[in-house]
């Protein structure tokens, strides 16, 4: 764990209590930091966010703007989550505004959760350094996260909504939807992804109730793969644009999103495709290629793959990037897989059972499902699985019977672990 994650552990309730007026009489506390920030694009979603966020920011920087985002989770080093006009917050800046945000919880003798001290401490560094936007992710759901104490965004966005973390959303569709939905605000645009059904009605009903206008994927625009591009269509124009960066079918929908994002923003053609071809997000479908577990696939001549993915939904959008490319290039296909216990694995299972792969169940450090456990659910979803010691035991063992294809995959925190272990870091 590094330095910072290991501060705010010390210092800080351990779970996840969603509210509001914590985080009303934190900010309060610190000078209202998140009514100074440069304009904000809001984002929230249950898949895709994050390399939403991704694309956004790395169309605006290429348009010349100055960016600030703020992101969860990390991966390797807890810095990764406040990125101040183009790069990571340094120790030294991190630790001097938890110093503040810590006098402000003792102040106002109340307490904070992990979450709300960083959130508030990231609203105060980008407050504090000027830049022209600020990309700002939904930690979990929308009315009650964090974040939204954000009373007038630029724009608001919604990526894909599906069930996750039912035990804080609940396991309606509608509901968790209607909790996505907390963060339009009255004369904030709504950009929407293509939702299922009763996700996007329940959108619909939220925004017409702050009389938030909307523009819908699927209705408003649309975006598609098409002559090894992405093409773009709305309702005033056409662009042929290159294909993302991001791998896997389901960055074509993300990327049509965010390129929606840029016309609002009123970014320049050019820009949006630089952005496309330049854009880097870990962990979603990476290829990893340096430390001893790249060596390793590369010395048994396999492709090595690392996805955060961990809920059904993550599971499809993988089960389609895989089907993809093992129809342009087949070779003997194996999953690494690691999740929390609290996750769906057999509705993530269930939406890779027909790709055919051997399964490798690992373990990692948190409430992390046991192997064994994991393996059996697996199984009942016609997957042959191993339960594993480590993630290096699991990658020998695939080499070993021939795997050519293999994906770490199951979790965020599990990529974390690997990247480290693969001394692969953020960029700076």
């Amino acid at each position: 764990m590094d330095p910072i994650s290991e501060r705010l552990r010390a210092r800080h309730p351990q779970r996840i209590d969603l509210s509001l007026e914590r985080m009303r009489v934190l900010c309060a506390g610190l000078g209202d930091p998140q009514h100074r920030l440069p304009p904000v694009v809001h984002v929230a979603g249950t898949n895709g966010k994050g390399s939403t966020v991704a694309f956004i920011r790395a169309i605006a920087e290429a348009a010349g703007l100055t960016v600030h985002a703020y992101t969860s989770p990390h991966l390797v080093r807890f810095n990764e989550r406040i990125r101040l006009a183009g790069q990571l917050i340094s120790d030294e800046a991190l630790n001097g505004i938890l110093d503040r945000v810590e006098a402000a919880i003792d102040r106002s003798g109340a307490e904070a959760t992990v979450f709300e001290s960083t959130t508030a401490a990231a609203f105060v560094a980008m407050s504090e350094t000027p830049a022209d936007l600020a990309i700002v992710e939904v930690g979990l759901g929308g009315v009650l996260d964090a974040t939204n104490v954000i009373e007038r965004p630029l724009l608001s966005v919604i990526a894909p909504v599906d069930l996750d973390h039912a035990e804080f959303l609940g396991d309606s569709l509608h509901g968790v939807a209607v909790e996505k939905a907390g963060i339009l605000k009255a004369g904030a645009r709504g950009l929407i992804a293509r939702q299922p059904e009763v996700a996007m009605a329940a959108i619909e009903a939220a925004a017409r109730a702050v009389h938030a206008p909307l523009t819908v994927m699927g209705v408003d625009f649309d975006a598609w793969a098409e002559r090894g591009g992405l093409s773009y269509q709305d309702q005033e124009r056409f662009l042929d644009l290159p294909a993302p960066a991001l791998t896997g079918p389901h960055q074509i929908d993300n990327a049509g999103l965010a390129v929606a994002v840029a016309l609002e923003l009123d970014l320049p053609e050019a820009a949006i495709a630089e952005g496309l071809r330049s854009v880097r997000w870990p962990a979603r479908m990476q290829r990893l290629t340096a430390g001893p577990y790249g060596e390793a696939a590369r010395a048994a001549d396999a492709e090595l793959w690392l996805d955060g993915g961990h809920n059904p939904h993550a599971g499809a959008a993988l089960a389609l990037a895989l089907a993809e490319r093992q129809a342009k290039a087949p070779r003997p296909l194996a999953l690494i897989v690691g999740m929390l216990a609290n996750k769906d694995a057999g509705g993530f299972f269930a939406a890779l059972g027909q790709s055919g792969a051997a399964v490798f169940t690992v373990p990692f450090d948190g409430a992390a499902a046991e192997p064994e456990a994991l393996a059996a659910v697996a199984r009942g979803h016609g997957l042959g699985a191993t339960p594993c010691a480590s993630v290096e035991e699991a990658l020998t063992r695939a080499l070993r019977l021939g795997a050519g294809r293999v994906v770490i995959c199951g979790s965020l925190y599990l990529a974390g672990e690997v990247l480290g272990a693969a001394r692969e870091t953020w960029p700076e």
